[in-house]
């Protein structure tokens, strides 16, 4: 069922797309902004997708841009899904299994993030380096189809060292500091409690958040490279006695906004020099 579910979303985006992405972008919340700079842009509502569920995050639109970006064929989801909306982790793992088939080979993924990590301050870029799965909920559970991937595979290398090193560079040649680090997922939709980041720092995270993690595990399970990007948003409860809000989030998306499509767009320079795609 999970295959022919594939190939009919993979024939409907084949019907559509004039060119094969080689790169899929996963914009978090206030990131998907970037998509509208998108050259000569295809765009699809998840509603017309066969498969596809519906966002229901704020500052998620909901849809597909596929289209030229920094001389890359890509295709960006304006809208993740999440575990805390009601999806089921095969739901989660949907789209990078979709890509794949398709024929990306890298997967860009975002999101906005609470800082744990105390050197941090809002608008804060991180480049994940690894993750914790503290939920050990994993979307590979069950059956195993091995025309998607093996029963058991390494996740020592989940996050690109290659793609962050490049990523490293571009941020460089901008002036810009990025910073490495380790992003813990909690399953929201709530805030985590002064304990949870407290429990977060002395386990090594940098940084929690309330996505990515399943679309990692199920991207590297498929096959995809995988770049994973932070936007620190807000220091994580305890870190400030400031209360956390949603609005919070989206503010500081918004007002880094042009530092965030700066450093994404030197990052797809980099990758597309290395690689030599045309």
């Amino acid at each position: 069922m999970r295959n022919k579910e594939i190939e009919e979303t993979l024939s409907y985006l084949k019907s559509r797309l004039p060119r094969t992405p080689k790169i899929a972008l996963v914009l978090g919340s206030g990131l998907g902004v970037l998509a509208e700079e998108i050259e000569d842009p295809v765009i699809i509502p998840y509603g017309e997708i066969p498969n596809f569920p519906q966002s229901t995050a704020p500052g998620h639109a909901g849809r597909l841009v596929a289209g030229r970006f920094q001389g890359i064929d890509v295709l960006a989801m304006q809208g993740r899904f999440h575990y805390y909306e009601g999806y089921p982790l095969e739901t989660i793992a949907f789209p990078p299994r979709v890509f794949k088939a398709l024929g990306v080979e890298i997967i860009f993924l975002t999101n906005a993030a609470g800082g744990v990590n105390t050197a941090f301050k809002p608008g804060q870029i991180m480049l994940i380096k690894d993750h914790i799965n503290l939920n050990s909920l994993n979307p590979c559970l069950g059956p195993n189809d091995p025309e998607l991937g093996l029963r058991f595979f390494d996740m020592s290398r989940a996050y690109d060292p290659e793609l962050r090193a490049l990523a490293k560079g571009a941020a460089k040649s901008l002036g810009m500091e990025v910073a490495e680090g380790v992003y813990m997922w909690f399953t929201g939709p709530s805030f985590e409690t002064p304990a949870e980041i407290r429990a977060a720092r002395v386990l090594g995270a940098d940084a929690v958040g309330m996505s990515t993690v399943p679309e990692t595990i199920a991207a590297v399970h498929c096959g995809l490279r995988v770049i994973g990007m932070s936007c620190i948003t807000n220091l994580a409860a305890g870190v400030t006695e400031n209360r956390i809000t949603a609005e919070e989030v989206l503010e500081i998306s918004e007002r880094e906004k042009p530092r965030l499509s700066a450093f994404v767009k030197a990052t797809l320079t980099a990758i597309r020099t290395a690689e030599g795609w045309r």
